[in-house]
């Protein structure tokens, strides 16, 4: 299986909590982690943020192990659906770039799609659900 998180979901797994079993999950390679340069260059923003408070060691071990497990696509096509936040088109991109078959939201703007070009874009939960499945 072939999947896109968005950065809520990523960081959100990353500091643990019900949805670690996120993380838990790709790295036990139920899943493989589709990302493209600008996803991967926004998580390492994200979780680089003083405000989460995540020791330098855990900020190091995640992103060392993204850049060597996830599997890196270079979009062809600029996708513009998501007009209130058009930044959330860089995951629909790499969706439709890296051939998944989820697309794993937070966020209302990619949740409201429902599903982009064939592909379910679901909440964490549904995903955990999917998972254990």
């Amino acid at each position: 299986m072939r999947v896109v998180l968005d950065t809520n979901i990523f960081i959100s797994s990353t500091l643990g909590g019900k949805l670690k079993v996120i993380v838990d999950e790709w790295k036990a390679g139920k899943f493989k982690l589709i990302v493209s340069e600008a996803i991967a260059r926004e998580y390492l923003d994200v979780i680089n943020r003083p405000k989460f408070k995540i020791p330098q060691i855990e900020i190091v071990t995640a992103t060392e192990y993204l850049l060597q497990h996830a599997e890196f696509v270079t979009p062809e096509e600029e996708i513009v659906v998501i007009v209130a936040d058009p930044t959330d088109n860089k995951f629909l991109e790499a969706a439709i770039a890296g051939n998944v078959n989820y697309i794993v939201s937070g966020d209302s703007h990619l949740l409201e799609l429902g599903t982009f070009r064939g592909i379910p874009i679901t909440r964490a939960v549904e995903f955990i659900e999917l998972l254990n499945s």
